[in-house]
């Protein structure tokens, strides 16, 4: 009895120590959704912030001083060219035109005692019944006479001009901003502040920046030789309004700036719009976006990726199912989809989610019921992503 308690003890021993040695099993593949990366046609629609201006806007400015007598515009009214605006109290220059008229007048009786001098001397001096000097004298005394209407003349020009100046008309049509300017102040040319601007707003210009890198891109998504070229080839952009609704007619750029901002780094362009009906006014704000066409774009869910110090990673799957971190180059996103320029080719398989503690070169096993619906949805998303910054 005693042996065979001994021998199922050194039995029990020996099984301990055999499960001490063995090492532990190791831990089944994750199952985890896979998707397989296409290429397809798409479209990014980039937002940039704009400032918008009339097409027009012209700051209304006194060209004579003097006290302003009558307002004929209210701020907001709609004016058409040529149409007056401010009267300036014109006794001053209306006197200083008579003045001039009254010297003209005197210059030009002078005139003609030089004349009728000249005249008589003329025949004098071809009978030698008076020298020649005598008419010579004449004849400078009528050209200093010439000059002198000659003078008055611009001067009247001149007074009528500035008289003229006294009633400020519209130089276009559109509409009055704000009237800081009362009845009976008194303006001047030197005035640091404007009587009113005015704005032809028929159609308005939408300005907006692009980045060096942007706009490198932006040149190189369209055909032409010059830049000219590629704005004839541009699709029409929207204007998307301060309050996100979207104005009702489209747009063209029709404008790239000659130069980079040398303090930002940005080229500003110009879009146009038209605005027949009036809904937008200078100083207005919104966002336009540009349409860029992909020919072979890949498109991943923002949750199928990774961001580590400001790199993009995805987690590639290879032929043995095996699991690497790839970085990948973002173009733009959509909501939830990230437009990938490198990084990824078509026939790629990535992890759509679960791989937060994939340590690379783990093995995963694919999961089929989840990768032809998410591929499917991909393929939708890749039609049409929406950038926007």
């Amino acid at each position: 009895m005693h042996k065979i308690i001994t021998l199922s003890l050194i039995a029990l021993f020996m099984m301990s120590c055999a499960d001490k040695n063995a090492q532990p099993a190791a831990p089944a593949p994750a199952t985890l959704p896979v998707m397989e990366i296409t290429n397809s046609a798409s479209t990014t629609e980039t937002q940039y912030p704009v400032a918008i201006q009339g097409k027009t806007d012209v700051e209304i400015r006194p060209q004579v001083s003097g006290t302003l007598d009558k307002i004929f515009v209210d701020e907001g009214a709609y004016v058409t060219a040529g149409q007056p605006l401010f009267k300036i109290n014109d006794n001053p220059y209306r006197q200083q035109y008579n003045n001039a008229t009254a010297s003209l007048n005197a210059a030009e009786a002078a005139a003609i005692n030089a004349q009728l001098e000249v005249e008589k001397l003329t025949p004098l001096v071809q009978n030698k019944v008076v020298s020649d000097y005598q008419l010579k004298t004449a004849k400078a005394n009528l050209a200093i006479a010439k000059a002198t209407v000659a003078q008055s003349k611009a001067v009247v020009a001149t007074a009528q001009i500035n008289l003229g100046y006294t009633t400020i008309k519209a130089p276009v049509s559109g509409y009055i901003g704000r009237l800081p300017k009362k009845q009976g102040s008194l303006i001047s040319p030197a005035d640091p502040e404007s009587l009113t601007t005015l704005s032809d707003t028929k159609e308005v210009y939408a300005y907006f920046s692009l980045s060096e890198n942007d706009f490198i891109r932006f040149k190189s998504q369209y055909k032409g030789t010059t830049l000219n070229d590629k704005l004839k080839g541009l699709a029409p952009v929207s204007l998307v309004l301060s309050d996100d609704t979207v104005y009702p007619l489209m747009g063209q750029i029709d404008m790239v700036d000659g130069q980079f901002d040398k303090t930002t780094g940005a080229i500003t362009l110009r879009a146009k719009f038209p605005n027949s009906n009036g809904l937008l006014r200078s100083g207005n704000t919104g966002k336009v976006t540009i349409s860029m066409q992909h020919a072979n774009a890949i498109v991943v869910p923002q949750d199928a990726t990774i961001e580590i110090q400001d790199k993009v990673y995805v987690f590639v799957v290879d032929k043995k199912n095996a699991v690497t971190r790839q970085p990948v180059v973002v173009a733009g996103k959509s909501g939830t989809d990230y437009l990938i320029s490198e990084g990824l080719a078509t026939g790629d398989r990535i992890v759509l989610k679960g791989f937060e503690n994939l340590p690379d070169g783990a093995t995963i096993i694919p999961d089929p019921s989840l990768v032809s619906g998410r591929d499917e949805q991909a393929k939708q998303n890749a039609k049409k992503t929406v950038a926007k910054i």
